[in-house]
C-alpha cells in the first residue's frame, strides 16, 4: 500500500467507521442535531446504511494491509462516491442544504479510487 494511498483511505475510512457507529449504535434523538434529514428515513434503513459505511472503511483498508480481494478497495471507494451522491440528494430534497460536507467527500473518494488503481 503506497503511501498517498494510505493516507487518503485511512482518513477515509476513519470518518465512515466513526459516522457509521453513530448511526449504528445512536437513537435518532442523538442523532438529529449532527443529522437533519434522520427523520425522514426509516430506522432500519439507517441502521443498514450506518453498518454500509463500517463495512465500506473495512473495504478501504484490510485489501490492501492483507493483499488480498485487492478490487474491494477501489468498489468501496466508488460505493462512497455514490452514497454521498445519494446523501446530496437526501439533503437537497429536504429542508437542510449544506452539501460541502458531501461535496468534499466525495473529492476525497475519487482521489482514493484513483490512487487504489495505481498500486
Amino acid at each position: 500500500m503506497n503511501i498517498a494511498y494510505g493516507i487518503a483511505a485511512g482518513l477515509l475510512a476513519l470518518f465512515y467507521f466513526y459516522s457509521g457507529t453513530l448511526k449504528v449504535i445512536r437513537s435518532r434523538d442523538q442523532l438529529r442535531p449532527m443529522m437533519a434529514w434522520v427523520d425522514r428515513v426509516p430506522l432500519p434503513a439507517l441502521r443498514a446504511l450506518g453498518a454500509v459505511e463500517i463495512l465500506g472503511a473495512a473495504g478501504l483498508i484490510l485489501p490492501p494491509l492483507t493483499g488480498a480481494a485487492r478490487w474491494l478497495a477501489p468498489a468501496a471507494a466508488i460505493g462512497f462516491v455514490l452514497l454521498q451522491t445519494g446523501a446530496i440528494a437526501v439533503h437537497l430534497t429536504g429542508e437542510d442544504r449544506r452539501i460541502a460536507l458531501n461535496v468534499g467527500l466525495i473529492a476525497a473518494a475519487a482521489v482514493t479510487v484513483w490512487l487504489a488503481t495505481r498500486t
